[in-house]
């Protein structure tokens, strides 16, 4: 094999919509070879971009992706590029070559290596030198297409990862975002995996409307967010709206826990078949000065063009009230909240911020909310349909003892804590045969709620 030559893959059969998108991938993958010859043949180093394939109209995942985003060459040739170490690795050796004189790589092609990863990965340098070959006004009149305000970057389809701040910018490793990549191999676009690069993780429900038992005040509230999420659009393109309000919805949920506020958030993307994120404080705030507004960053980057809801829980952490400035760490934390509160207030999608105490908020994101929802503690009339609604189960019984009517007068407690009482009881039940819940048994677990909200049986 002639070096720098990639060897041969056998293709193993596939499924034949496998194949089609496999055969575009391909022919773009070819034409990025082709242009990588082109500049490391010194005859042709300066020569224009050969054109790509055509995109056919084979209604493939990469092609319908393609034709989504409206690429000219260029901005289809750095896409490309980002693509290859995902796929075809091999394709970017010759960027491994070695200089003689200095016995390191040639630094005009950027790039760099990875830890477990044994190939070269592009930078926006490498992008560059493809596109223009060592003329610096061609460089020059293609760095736009590396901007952060370039569609390429702003839609999240790429991101430039500019591992240390101190060094050019250009020496960012240029990678493709997972949602653009998995959209573009399958045409799906899985859950962005919960880690350092995205602190947030799904959630579900598999229960419904009826399921959430709300306060009259409360359900009226919901129902305007809910409004929103049918007829926002409507009202921001058609009615031309946009002109004066702010894209997005920005909502606080207050209440005591167990009120129903994760629920209702759940719920609501089911409805609308939005995906509901809740936001992992844990894995965003961090003791380094900056950290949190880089993790908050890498959170809202990736949330910014898709129709999500992003879901706060035990917000005041995070948006809690500034403080008067004193030290280097007071500025800090206010810097932060000025942050949080941008970045809340540019995303066009929904936030929901979720608390116990109100009064723990900073009034300046609260001046900025669409809408303040309390979610109080249910009361009797409340608390009777939801002892009634959680324990509807044909696989166990209740003892005749059991007076749900009497329980919701005496105790009061919310959903939550009526769930938890329920996981008491079954643990019990299931142990006997038959599985009966006992009145005892749900005395039991309601002073084991009270206890851990510290109130007295």
């Amino acid at each position: 094999m002639s070096p720098g030559k990639s060897p041969r893959r056998k293709k193993a059969a596939a499924h034949p919509a496998h194949t089609a998108n496999g055969d575009a991938v391909e022919r773009d993958l070819a034409w990025l070879r082709q242009v990588i010859d082109l500049r490391f043949t010194p005859e042709t180093a300066d020569g224009a971009l050969p054109p790509p394939p055509t995109l056919g109209d084979d209604g493939t995942p990469y092609s319908q992706g393609l034709r989504s985003l409206t690429l000219g060459d260029g901005e289809r040739l750095v896409l490309v590029l980002a693509l290859a170490p995902h796929l075809a690795p091999d394709h970017l050796d010759p960027f491994l070559l070695h200089n003689k004189a200095t016995g390191q790589r040639f630094t005009q092609f950027g790039g760099v290596t990875g830890q477990a990863h044994a190939g070269f990965l592009p930078t926006a340098e490498t992008a560059l030198f493809l596109l223009g070959g060592y003329s610096q006004g061609r460089r020059l009149a293609h760095r736009h297409l590396l901007s952060p305000t370039h569609p390429l970057m702003a839609r999240g389809v790429l991101h430039l990862d500019l591992r240390h701040s101190d060094e050019p910018a250009l020496s960012a490793v240029l990678r493709p975002s997972p949602a653009w990549l998995e959209r573009l191999l399958t045409g799906e676009e899985n859950d962005p995996p919960p880690g350092p690069g995205f602190p947030a993780q799904r959630i579900t429900t598999p229960l419904d409307w009826d399921d959430l038992v709300l306060e009259p005040a409360t359900r009226r509230q919901v129902a305007m967010l809910d409004g929103w999420m049918r007829h926002g659009d409507t009202l921001m393109n058609g009615w031309n709206l946009a002109r004066r309000l702010k894209p997005g919805y920005r909502c606080l949920f207050y209440g005591p826990p167990g009120t129903g506020k994760t629920l209702t958030a759940s719920l609501l993307g089911k409805r609308h078949g939005i995906p509901v994120y809740r936001v992992d404080l844990s894995r965003i705030v961090s003791k380094w000065i900056g950290e949190t507004e880089k993790n908050l960053g890498a959170l809202f980057d990736q949330a910014q063009h898709r129709n999500w809801i992003l879901f706060f829980d035990e917000a005041e952490s995070l948006f809690g009230k500034r403080t008067e400035s004193r030290s280097s760490n007071d500025r800090s934390a206010n810097q932060q909240t000025a942050y949080l509160l941008q970045r809340v207030e540019d995303f066009p999608g929904t936030v929901i911020l979720a608390t116990n105490h109100r009064g723990h908020m900073d009034e300046a994101f609260a001046r900025r909310f669409q809408s303040s929802i309390l979610f109080p503690l249910p009361d009797a009339a409340a608390r009777l349909r939801l002892w009634q609604d959680i324990f509807r189960n044909d696989a166990f019984t209740l003892d005749p003892a059991v007076d749900f009517q009497a329980l919701a007068d005496r105790y009061e407690l919310a959903g939550g804590a009526i769930v938890n009482v329920l996981r008491h009881a079954s643990l019990l039940a299931v142990e006997r045969s038959p599985p009966v819940i006992r009145a005892a048994d749900l005395i039991q677990g309601i002073r084991e709620e009270l206890q851990k909200e510290g109130r007295s049986p």
